[in-house]
């Protein structure tokens, strides 16, 4: 009984349950309903509204008059306000862009109208509806601002409405185009009007105005040919700086037009050629200097470079330097040391920042950066042309000799040497590297010691005046202002050629032939004391280990244009000429290159393990190779230059034998530092290590195990190549040991390798390189280059091959043979051909002199 009553409680109490869940649904429902109901209900209501509104401004405005080329006849101004209102508050741009556009023809036919009633600016006048007619026009020119962004400027169309809207825009944030304004009833209301267009026109910048102005920029000009055109530039150029000039040129605004506006690719250049008006509005504005002077505070900077990051860094940058440019006469120099300078290669660190060494799924190829963390959009792919035309402004001639300007006064300054003294030992002063002694004008009271520094800084040699003074002792120190001055713009310069990686050759080419900088620094160098200041260099890079400081970069900048100009020197202008350096310079200058290196290495001043990592040895080294081979060319130092006098060579071969890895990269890196009889019998030393370690000595191979070959005397080549081309390395470097047959058919006396292989191997060479086998052929020098027709000749690789290995055995076993190769050949084979520093026209005499001469 108890268990029958707790069923029907629990099926009533579930029951009920339920019937209250249903009712709970169905008032969920009902609400929802009336939720549903007046949302459609509102939905149709403001359907209705919005038809009616538009309606009304259809039938307020005739796109016929309003839109037609005869002057519209004009509603009344307060009218039109009454029924913008609503329209301007449901506007959409798919339905209402039509419609916007005539309301702007309004706009702007009515304010041209010198008729009160007319003219849509007296409504704001009104001191009932100015605050609303205020916030009315905010709102219009904003919708104004996103029009614009939804427009293609290539449409033809679509390029008359961006110029509408522009005008719109310009109309209303200044009341200089105001006919009403203009009339003397009105003209005590400017100032109040002028502070209301300033009100408008800081609601817009707020509002994103400088975004509007960009989009508009990059989409119109950063195309292959621009679609924007002049008058639309200058319009936009005048809505960019209304703003900055009425806040009274503010960080706030400056960092504004920095970011939106001087980062559109290439935009002084569309200046240039399609707006010169515009770009006289910058100069008006001074507003290159004001963006420099913003720019060179860390924060701002900061700022500038976190909004734009790298791609379009580097068109601000493009674009700073294309007004300095232009400036180049008036703002830049006053400005490029310190301020543009630092501006340049602070931009130019950020950008470095997003370059990386190799590729990988995360870069993309930049034609001027190299391999880039960031991608490139179409806009700024489609300008990269003009953008490194702007960038290569930087190292035009006008540039440089303003940032260098420094040099340019330090060389103008210098006193020239005394014509008595030369005119009576007939000595004339040929040396680009005379008279650095000391700056500034003499006076009678240092003229006796001035005189007296001149004698013993000029060495008279041979008839003729040696600039030798600078080398003995300098006037100058590294920290001193000039030097420092002069530090600074090079490791601008090295920064642009450390980052715009694909536009080295051309930095280069630039700073050596569109100025004289490269003579000049080296007047710098010489300055600094006894061999260029070397001691005062090898004490600060063991203070800044990592060679980052700007004397470095001072000396690093030198090494790297002074290689690119010394390799494409032909013998004519660097023996007999001697432009821009004198021999004397060079033999300098390969002195101090030559112990710099040296004892950077040596004193373990940079990482022994990676040396090629320095920048600072890698330039020295390169230029220091590049000295050494003209001289091995055509000498112009005895062979005894390029010791070190400070190494002893039994120390230094005791150092190579125990693994020093110092003495192991000098001798890979610079190996004329000790003499050449010297590296032969290391050499030889190592040779012999190599036979014992291979069991190759003279016991082990007077077993039977060494190789023994019949060579015919008729037939030297055939049997030789026969029996040896097919030799293991291992076995090419044991006794070979060589039995001849004479013409007889008879075997001759003797069996040894010391001589009668050495007679084999002169005699096999001496037929390989004779002309008439067509391996080989001679030049006018009678030097021996291989033959073009070669191929003519039966398996002429393989022959080739073997003639090298033959050479190789003769190296190998310190026999003597006569190959007189020419010297581009010898380049071939040492594959120097592959070198940036290889120039083929100068191998060329080697081949054919009269041609190189007749070039």
């Amino acid at each position: 009984m108890f268990g029958t009553n707790s069923s029907n409680r629990g099926a009533f109490l579930e029951a009920t349950r339920e019937a209250r869940e249903e009712r709970a649904a169905e008032r969920r429902r009902d609400e929802a309903a009336v939720k549903i109901q007046a949302t459609v209900r509102g939905w149709l209501v403001r359907c209705s509204l919005d038809k009616n509104v538009r309606e009304r401004f259809d039938d307020l405005f005739g796109s016929e008059v309003v839109l037609s080329d005869q002057t519209p006849t004009l509603p009344p101004a307060l009218d039109v306000f009454q029924q913008i209102t609503h329209f301007i508050k449901i506007f959409k741009l798919e339905k209402d862009e039509k419609r916007f556009e005539i309301f702007t023809r309004y706009l702007l036919a009515s304010m041209d109208s010198e008729n009160l009633q007319l003219s849509y600016v007296s409504c704001g006048m009104n001191k009932d509806l100015t605050l609303h007619w205020i916030q009315h026009m905010k709102d219009v020119l904003f919708i104004a601002c996103k029009v614009l962004e939804s427009l293609q400027a290539e449409v033809s169309s679509e390029n008359r409405l961006i110029s509408l809207y522009l005008h719109l825009l310009l109309a209303f944030t200044a009341t200089n185009t105001w006919k009403i304004v203009r009339m003397k009833n009105f003209e005590p209301l400017r100032p109040a009007l002028n502070k209301l267009t300033e009100n408008i026109m800081g609601d817009l910048v707020c509002r994103g105005l400088y975004t509007t102005l960009n989009h508009v920029l990059v989409r119109g000009l950063c195309r292959g040919k621009a679609a924007l055109r002049g008058p639309a530039v200058t319009t936009i150029t005048t809505l960019a700086l209304r703003p900055l000039v009425a806040a009274q040129y503010s960080d706030k605004l400056l960092s504004l037009i920095t970011i939106h506006i001087l980062s559109v690719p290439a935009l002084i250049h569309h200046l240039v050629t399609l707006a010169p008006e515009a770009l006289q509005m910058f100069h008006a504005n001074e507003l290159f200097e004001r963006v420099v002077e913003f720019v060179q505070t860390e924060q701002n900077l900061r700022i500038v470079f976190n909004t734009l990051e790298g791609s379009y860094s580097l068109c601000l940058l493009a674009n700073l330097v294309h007004l300095a440019y232009e400036e180049k006469d008036r703002a830049l120099p006053r400005l490029a040391f310190p301020k543009f300078n630092f501006v340049v290669k602070r931009l130019l660190e950020k950008c470095g920042e997003y370059v990386t060494t190799k590729q990988s799924s995360l870069t993309q190829w930049h034609p001027v950066l190299g391999w880039f963390s960031r991608p490139l959009d179409q806009h700024l792919n489609e300008s990269l042309t003009l953008v490194k035309s702007q960038l290569q402004l930087l190292w035009s001639g006008s540039i440089i000799r303003v940032m260098f300007s420094c040099l340019s006064d330090l060389m103008a300054d210098q006193e020239p040497q005394s014509n008595d003294s030369n005119s009576n030992s007939g000595v004339t002063a040929t040396s680009t590297t005379s008279s650095l002694s000391n700056a500034g004008s003499i006076t009678p009271s240092n003229l006796l010691k001035k005189v007296l520094e001149r004698k013993l800084s000029c060495t008279v040699t041979g008839g003729g005046l040696r600039s030798g003074g600078l080398r003995g002792g300098g006037c100058r120190k590294l920290g001193s202002p000039t030097v420092s001055t002069v530090a600074i713009v090079c490791s601008m310069y090295h920064t642009a050629i450390t980052t715009l990686s694909q536009l080295r050759m051309d930095i280069l080419t630039g700073l050596c032939y569109k100025s004289d900088m490269v003579p000049q620094l080296w007047h710098i160098l010489l300055s600094l004391g006894p061999s260029c200041g070397i001691k005062n260099y090898l004490d600060l890079l063991s203070v800044s280990t990592k060679a980052t400081a700007p004397e470095f970069h001072l000396l690093i900048l030198f090494c790297d244009a002074t290689t690119h100009l010394v390799t494409v020197l032909d013998d004519l202008e660097m023996y007999e000429q001697q432009k821009p350096f004198t021999l004397a310079d060079y033999s300098t200058m390969a002195s101090f290159l030559n112990n710099f290196t040296y004892k950077i290495i040596n004193n373990g001043l940079v990482d022994v393990r990676n040396v090629q990592n320095s920048a600072l040895f890698v330039s020295a080294h390169t230029l220091l190779m590049l000295l050494y081979k003209r001289n091995s060319r055509r000498s112009y130092v005895p062979d005894t230059h390029w010791l070190i006098k400070e190494v002893r060579v039994s120390a230094f071969m005791a150092d190579l034998e125990h693994g020093k890895r110092s003495a192991q990269v000098l001798m890979q890196k610079m190996p004329h530092i000790i003499p050449h009889t010297e590296r032969v019998l290391l050499f030889r030393k190592n040779v012999n290590n190599e036979k014992a370690v291979l069991g190759l000595t003279d016991a082990a191979c007077a077993t039977p195990h060494s190789t023994l070959i019949t060579i015919h005397r008729c037939r030297l080549v055939e049997d030789g190549y026969r029996q040896l081309a097919s030799l293991s390395p291992r076995s090419l470097k044991g006794m070979i040991r060589v039995r001849f047959i004479n013409e007889q058919g008879l075997d001759e006396a003797g069996i040894d390798q010391d001589g009668v292989f050495k007679e084999f191997l002169e005699e096999t060479l001496k037929r390989v390189f004779d002309p008439s086998l067509n391996l080989f052929r001679l030049t006018s020098e009678e030097r021996l280059y291989p033959s073009p027709t070669s191929s003519m000749t039966e398996n002429h690789l393989q022959l080739f091959e073997f003639t090298g290995r033959m050479l190789g055995k003769a190296v190998y076993e310190g026999i003597v043979v006569d190959c007189p190769f020419a010297s581009f050949f010898l380049s071939q084979v040492l594959g120097e051909q592959q070198s940036a520093l290889y120039s083929s026209i100068d191998e060329l005499p080697s081949l054919d002199p009269e041609l190189y001469k007749s070039m």
